[in-house]
């Protein structure tokens, strides 16, 4: 593998990952707050919140990023008008959609979170944080979904830049609203969104530096634009959502298996393993714009090398990262104000989630790979695998095993969601092969 390739490699993907890392400290930051600040209680509320919030940020990233490829495409094709009419196209998608998921989410957040198990109190304090996030949508999704475009004109660190500018944002409130102020729910969230509207704000500076003006097709051209986002975004959409998903899963047989506290227990470790997940996006989707360029090159050599040095990466991180949180994993549960018993749930059955990792990251890897190359198909059958087989398993384990059954439910799931990564990798690869050798 040659340095350069190397080279260009890990400036787009450290600056990815470091993005990625920051977006996922914005819920352990809002969990830290509300958790020292109202104890179990807040942080069920959270954990019981947060998928509206991170519906938002998913369907950001997948419009973001589908279009940020296709613009990629587009470039590598010297296409500058149709380049250009992409990234004004998307923008617009996602204004569009920003406004009706803030008026879906804030009319019926009291009935989306009690379909989630919300009840009583707990339902209070998670209607007054989803409404206000709702009320920002159009903030958090501008901001995940100009990101994927920054990266691609050539400017990850500015990307890294902004998501740091937001993430500081969000500390610096949070301490006001939660703890000086004393809002409570309503300051976390607050504070997510202004952290977000100024990532935003650095993103629109950014384009207007670069003089990325607003140049929309004519309307079959903007339609069939829209059709081609919508497709490809289902991908990154859903391995954004996918984790989420599996989090609403689980919180629903905690509750009916277990208690409240299941649900806090759980909280502290999907605030944990959601990091360590966007870790590995971050590596994916930041060597998205490699792999692109280079599959429509066709460079397959370049294509399998970039893909290589992807999975190397992604599998250090995730060997340090399941090294370092299993030995620190007694102090976890206190900093986010857990009780006792609560902390020693987490003690208790987060190896669980850690023993998977590994398989996590090659199917994160290669779904990556497969929706940089518009292998639609296989790139929708594993961002949705794993929360079809989490299902799956949460409806034979838990009446056999009860609780250890719930918590069982995910790792196997990964396992099986890695078979089924291996075998379509496996398909493609020779598929290539033979195209190759026939050229």
């Amino acid at each position: 593998m040659n340095t350069a390739l190397n080279k260009k490699f890990f400036s787009y993907v450290i600056p990815s990952i470091l993005a990625f890392a920051l977006s996922g400290v914005y819920t352990i930051v809002d969990g830290f707050f509300i958790g020292q600040s109202l104890g179990d209680t807040g942080l069920t509320a959270i954990t019981l919140g947060y998928p509206i919030s991170a519906l938002i940020g998913a369907v950001g990233t997948g419009l973001g990023l589908s279009g940020a490829i296709r613009f990629t495409i587009l470039n590598a094709q010297g296409e500058t008008q149709k380049r250009q009419e992409c990234f004004s196209g998307t923008t617009l998608l996602m204004l569009l959609t920003a406004g009706l998921l803030t008026a879906i989410l804030f009319a019926f957040a009291q009935p989306i979170l009690h379909l989630l198990g919300a009840r009583g109190n707990m339902l209070t304090l998670c209607v007054m944080y989803a409404q206000v996030i709702a009320l920002g949508a159009v903030f958090q999704l501008l901001a995940t979904g100009f990101v994927p475009f920054i990266r691609n004109m050539g400017g990850a660190t500015v990307a890294m830049i902004a998501m740091a500018f937001g993430f500081a944002t969000n500390i610096a409130l949070d301490y006001v609203f939660v703890w000086a102020l004393n809002w409570g729910m309503a300051g976390a969230a607050w504070a997510t969104i202004i952290g977000q509207a100024v990532t935003m704000i650095v993103a629109v500076i950014f384009f207007l530096v670069k003089k990325s003006g607003f140049c929309l097709p004519e309307l079959r051209e903007l339609c069939r634009l829209w059709k081609n986002v919508l497709i490809v975004a289902i991908s990154p959409f859903g391995l954004t959502f996918s984790s989420i998903i599996t989090m609403l899963l689980i919180n629903r047989f905690l509750l009916l298996y277990g208690d409240e506290q299941a649900v806090a227990v759980y909280g502290c470790i999907g605030y944990i393993t959601a990091i360590l997940y966007l870790l590995l996006q971050g590596v994916g989707d930041g060597s998205q714009p490699l792999i692109s360029q280079y599959y429509e090159e066709k460079d397959q050599s370049s294509v399998r090398a970039t893909r290589k040095l992807a999975y190397l990466t992604a599998a250090v991180i995730t060997v340090v990262c399941m090294v370092g949180v299993y030995l620190a994993r007694a102090k976890i549960g206190i900093l986010f104000g857990a009780s006792a018993e609560t902390n020693a749930g987490v003690i208790q059955y987060l190896p669980f989630f850690l023993a998977t990792l590994l398989f996590l990251a090659f199917v994160r890897i290669t779904t990556s790979y497969f929706y940089a190359t518009e292998k639609n198909a296989l790139s929708y059958l594993l961002v949705y695998a794993e929360p079809l087989d989490t299902l799956l398993m949460l409806l034979i384990l838990p009446p056999m095993l009860k609780l250890t059954g719930v918590w069982l439910a995910v790792p196997i799931a990964q396992v099986i969601t890695f078979v089924i990564a291996c075998v379509a990798k496996r398909r493609v690869d020779a598929k290539i092969w033979s195209s190759t050798m026939a050229g």
